[in-house]
């Protein structure tokens, strides 16, 4: 009979072997063999009973251990750079272990929140416990909710506030966080998800009233998980960052550049400057400067800033507030190319011939001081007579010969035909106390195409040197529409009585001939809505697909590195291409290029959202002083549970239910993109021009609800043939393929009718 190890002796080998801990193999570690099993496994649930050890499936752990797999979640890194992480797995008394995770140059970049599995090694230093070495990234933080808290007997429960109407929450009363009955609250999801019932949740943060005018921006904020404070270290470290001055570069301060953006601008991180280009080799031709502010001179590759730059990925711009990418240290002052004041940039000077092509190009890194800081509408007013005090003294010597170049520009791109869609874009107006005052349309001036036009071309010149210089990159790619898209399009162009070609390599021109048939018609807006839609989404890439919608071979993003972490890359790369400092792309983001692009296409799109669903939570607030009014719109889409209409004045979308559309059953067709009535034959389909009435308005989902009250100035007639439960009554009931028969019958004869 083998000797029963001790308790301390199964507690030395379990801490001496992690990995082997199951009791067979403990049994195997102790030569335990038969019957003798008995006494071990006695042994074991005595220790588990005793708290020494916690049985984890097959295996046995010292619980004031952590397991040598853990799965990890990631914290915010510190002063000095390191990355720690929050042991998911502790159960142990005392302290929290503390873990430092040991990256690897093959390891992906890991952010806050990141749940990661690890392997761990004890270590006994002074600043932490543990040492984890990535296995592999496991997912997303734990899902997060924003929404109503309604407080109940035992906690309450969570009214999400997205419109998508999701599944409501149960909070128990220790994870209420105290939060008040209709008080906005941000939670997450609190144990794996049930398969019946409501999924659980804790409160992870109050939020205030909801129906307060300054929520509506920050339920967007917390609902998209997007980063608005900035931690302490990133804070110190913009806080130390001094101008930097002329030592190094190219001296452009006599150079009369000037800034032109919205009159509520925040920032300012283009300058431009053009005058007629006196080689008798290029008659008519211009000279083009264009000067970026120097974002690499201050946040530095692996810096706090830099780390927390790429975090973010961009700035976000809501109609109350913004969420820059870097502190206002950077982006409103140092990296904001003020009037009068002297500033580290990135300037290319191209030069254009008559027809606006360009012939050459070089960058510069320099110091530039620009000469006046203006805004859209005073420099069109200059150009069109009417000058103030500012545009005046610049009107001959500067804004004239800004406005000739760009008029060669025009004929560039005239030949070259860039998608050209007309939608205008919605402005909203706040007053001081946060609630909408207006909403209209924000006007397009010359002045706002000069600049894309300036904009453009610096970024393609920024793209072509790299590609020069054989130096990664990120592209800006936006590929061609999907074919299947494609034919969407065509099939509403046909029903508007217009042609889309087939049979040929689709380009851009083939589009805006399209565009150009409906221009004036009552179809206009529905066709330019709907070729936006056959678009693909543009994003960032390290490989060169190049840019269908600007009909542009190579492109990258240059003109914005305040608010785009893609043009930070694109700086450094010119940077180390041109020799300029040690401030360049280093190997580490090379290598890590197509990670950086993922991650930043993703956070443009998650900002794209925040932006949209604010906006609509604004203009609902804004109706919802208008409820039982009607309003002129359009079709915008149709789905099963009904047709959203885009309405004239706001534009702002509301969804006409199909239980509102009458008594009779509605057929949807997604492949026609119409819902047709069984008895009346009645069809809604997309680009109707309609009326309806706004009979609900919510504010904190941005929801709009409509009842269609005519289609084409038809009013809408009244259907039959539903009993008191809402469905077909029998008599009317027929076979599901016949019934389809049938109604694919009458769309098709409709179509032909149109």
């Amino acid at each position: 009979m083998k000797r029963i190890p001790t308790k301390q002796e199964i507690l030395d080998w379990i801490s001496a072997n992690p990995t082997l801990t199951s009791k067979r193999d403990i049994a195997k570690a102790f030569g335990i063999k038969g019957a003798d099993r008995i006494d071990l496994k006695r042994i074991l649930k005595e220790l588990e009973a005793e708290g020494h050890l916690e049985k984890r499936k097959r295996s046995y752990r010292d619980p004031d251990r952590l397991p040598p797999v853990s799965v990890l979640q990631v914290k915010a890194p510190n002063a000095d750079g390191d990355l720690f992480a929050r042991p998911l797995e502790w159960h142990g008394e005392g302290v929290e272990p503390i873990v430092l995770i040991i990256s690897r140059a093959s390891d992906p970049a890991l952010g806050e929140g990141d749940r990661i599995l690890a392997r761990l090694t004890q270590v006994h230093e002074e600043d932490h416990n543990y040492e984890a070495r990535l296995i592999r990234r496991i997912g997303a933080n734990p899902r997060r909710v924003v929404g109503i808290f309604r407080k109940g007997a035992e906690g309450g429960r969570i009214v999400p506030i997205d419109k998508a109407g999701s599944t409501e929450w149960l909070v128990a009363e220790d994870a209420a966080l105290g939060a008040k009955d209709g008080e906005l609250v941000e939670a997450e999801q609190a144990g794996p998800k049930n398969r019946m019932g409501l999924p659980r949740a804790r409160i992870v943060e109050r939020l205030g009233d909801p129906s307060a005018p300054k929520a509506v921006s920050l339920i967007a904020i917390h609902q998209h998980g997007i980063p608005d404070d900035f931690p302490d270290d990133v804070i110190a470290e913009a806080d130390r960052a001094k101008p930097v001055g002329l030592k190094g570069r190219e001296d452009l301060r006599d150079i009369p550049l000037l800034t032109i953006d919205p009159s509520d601008a925040r920032d300012h991180d283009d300058a431009c400057y053009a005058h007629a280009d006196d080689d008798p080799k290029n008659p008519g031709g211009h000279v083009i400067w264009v000067a970026i502010a120097d974002v690499a001179a201050y946040v530095r590759p692996g810096s706090a800033l830099d780390r927390e730059a790429r975090n973010r990925g961009n700035s976000t711009y809501f109609p109350d507030r913004v969420v820059p990418m870097l502190p206002d240290r950077l982006s409103g002052d140092l990296c904001s190319l003020h009037e009068g004041v002297p500033r580290a940039c990135i300037a290319v000077r191209m030069r254009i011939d008559a027809n606006g092509n360009k012939i050459d190009h070089r960058f510069v890194r320099g110091l530039m001081r620009s000469a006046a800081s203006l805004h859209y509408a005073e420099v069109q007013e200059a150009i069109d007579g009417t000058p103030n005090d500012r545009t005046g003294p610049l009107l001959e010597s500067v804004l004239k010969p800004l406005y000739a170049a760009y008029g060669a520009l025009k004929t560039a791109r005239n030949e070259r035909q860039p998608l050209d869609l007309d939608l205008p874009e919605r402005k909203i107006v706040l007053n001081d106390k946060g609630e909408v005052e207006s909403v209209a349309f924000r006007e397009r001036l010359d002045a706002h195409r000069l600049i894309e036009e300036f904009m453009i071309l610096a970024n393609v010149a920024a793209a072509e040197t790299l590609i020069a210089k054989r130096s990664p990159l990120l592209f800006r790619v936006h590929e061609e529409p999907a074919p299947e898209k494609l034919e969407s399009l065509r099939e509403t162009a046909q029903a508007a009585g217009l042609n889309l070609a087939k049979g040929q390599v689709l380009q851009t021109r083939h589009l805006n001939a399209l565009l150009n048939a409906a221009a004036g018609t009552e179809d206009a807006e529905l066709i330019n809505l709907s070729t936006l839609r056959s678009m693909a989404q543009a994003y960032y890439s390290p490989e060169n697909f190049g840019h269908f919608g600007l009909a542009l071979r190579n492109y990258a993003h240059f003109t914005s590195p305040i608010r785009r972490y893609a043009d930070l890359i694109v700086h450094r790369a010119l940077i180390s291409a041109h020799g300029w400092g040690k401030d360049g792309l280093t190997a580490d983001e090379i290598e890590r290029l197509e990670e950086i692009a993922t991650h930043i296409s993703d956070t443009e799109r998650r900002s794209m959202m925040a932006e949209r669903d604010t906006t609509d939570r604004y203009l609902a607030a804004y109706l919802s002083e208008r409820v039982g009014n009607e309003f002129t719109g359009r079709i915008s889409g149709i789905a099963r549970f009904g047709a959203f209409v885009k309405l004239d004045k706001t534009g702002a979308d509301g969804l006409v239910p199909v239980r509102s559309l009458g008594r009779e059953f509605f057929h949807f067709d997604a492949e026609a993109g119409t819902l047709m009535g069984a008895d009346t034959g009645l069809t809604i389909a997309i680009g109707q021009r309609v009326t309806v009435r706004l009979t609900e308005a919510t504010p904190v989902t941005g929801g709009l609800e409509l009842e269609l009250l005519s289609i084409e100035d038809q009013a809408m007639p009244r259907g039959g043939g539903r009993g008191k439960s809402g469905r077909p009554t029998r008599r009317k009931a027929v076979s599901t393929k016949r019934k389809k028969d049938k109604i694919k019958r009458k769309v098709e004869r409709k179509r032909r009718q149109r």
